[in-house]
């Protein structure tokens, strides 16, 4: 036990942050539950930005979940001042006893001065000059460390602020808790039945990212898409409303002799959870819909190129990763060079894919 522990029974409300985007958010979601299951009576709040929201609400351990819009900066000096003031206030009036910032982002040291917690747990960061350093290690109460030369899942690392004050999680309480709700869950339910589909009795291909640099080739997902098809398998293919990932799909399905159900740019983040929930594999790349497919139990079949899988692999899942052996890789480029195109994973061979895919399935 470390020396200086947070007295949980001291403490009524907790404040955690973590301004990333989804699936980073999500990939949080064990610290509420984790906390909650120590500390009962504790109210536990969570500060994202507003587009990721999703990613926790409804989530049981969370009482309340606040949100900074991104969007606030285009709104002008005065508005965007507004817009601050206004989440300042309501964040002072919850009078946090703890806070818990997730990231590197300079705004939990200031939320740290002006809500004044008790304790405040922050990461310790890598040398950044003195002045910097100073102000950053007087934010916090406890700073908790990053491994050195090796590698960790995010999950485990978001957990680490936890177990630096003295709570040490079971692995039984570490899975990821989304909640996609009775909502999301009708939406879901008529589409399926619209498309004569059942439950589990399709497959839920999810090809894109929002970082281009991490997708497979669209001739590749054809082919894959086309052979699970000619098994007999039901595809149901989701993309974001981006209009580069809407313009992939299109490339995808467009060659496929017997048609898909596409439903990208159609669901919200709570409907691709139910979605995906449903489905008996889900297959894709590293992404936010990878990680939401761990989070609702269904079976991951995972691309991996620069990115590393130790530290973004599904989380608690039956899975297959799929990797090259390129030496370079996880390097964290987007793509080879910076050119957009990563070579560890546009060469990986559908055969692979379709082994693992077959794996899994026959698993179920």
């Amino acid at each position: 036990m470390v020396s200086d522990a947070v007295d949980l029974n001291a403490v009524r409300r907790v404040l955690v942050t973590k301004l990333r985007h989804h699936g980073d958010v999500l990939l949080t979601s064990p610290v509420f539950q984790v906390l909650r299951n120590h500390a009962p009576h504790v109210e536990i709040d969570a500060l994202v930005y507003r587009d990721t929201a999703d990613m926790l609400t409804l989530h049981p351990a969370i009482t309340q979940v606040h949100t900074i819009d991104r969007q606030w900066k285009r709104l002008g000096p005065r508005a965007q001042l507004a817009a601050e003031w206004a989440l300042f206030k309501t964040l002072r009036e919850r009078s946090y006893d703890l806070l818990i910032h997730l990231t590197e982002h300079p705004r939990g040291a200031w939320l740290s001065r002006l809500l004044k917690p008790r304790f405040a747990v922050g990461r310790r960061l890598p040398d950044r000059g003195a002045v910097r350093d100073r102000l950053w290690r007087r934010s916090f109460s406890h700073l908790y460390v990053f491994p050195r030369a090796t590698q960790r899942h995010a999950v485990e690392l978001n957990l680490d602020a936890l177990r630096r004050i003295g709570v040490q999680p079971d692995a039984a309480e570490r899975a990821l808790v989304l909640v996609p709700g009775d909502a999301a869950d009708a939406h879901v339910n008529n589409l399926l039945a619209q498309h004569g589909l059942t439950a589990k009795g399709f497959i839920h291909i999810h090809p894109t990212s929002r970082w281009l640099f991490k997708c497979w080739t669209e001739q590749n997902m054809t082919a894959l898409i086309a052979q699970l098809q000619q098994r007999g398998e039901m595809v149901v293919v989701t993309a974001a409303p981006d209009e580069r990932e809407q313009a992939i799909v299109r490339a995808i399905v467009a060659p496929l002799a017997q048609p898909v159900i596409d439903l990208s740019g159609q669901l919200t983040l709570k409907q691709l959870a139910a979605l995906t929930a449903r489905a008996r594999l889900f297959i894709g790349v590293d992404s936010a819909p990878m990680h939401i497919a761990a989070a609702v139990q269904t079976p991951v079949v995972a691309l991996f190129g620069p990115s590393g899988e130790v530290e973004w692999g599904p989380w608690q899942v039956a899975h297959r990763v799929i990797t090259s052996d390129h030496p370079c890789r996880p390097c964290g480029n987007d793509g080879c060079g910076g050119g957009k195109v990563s070579e560890c994973l546009t060469t990986l061979p559908v055969a692979r894919v379709l082994d693992a895919a077959t794996g899994l399935l026959e698993r179920a």
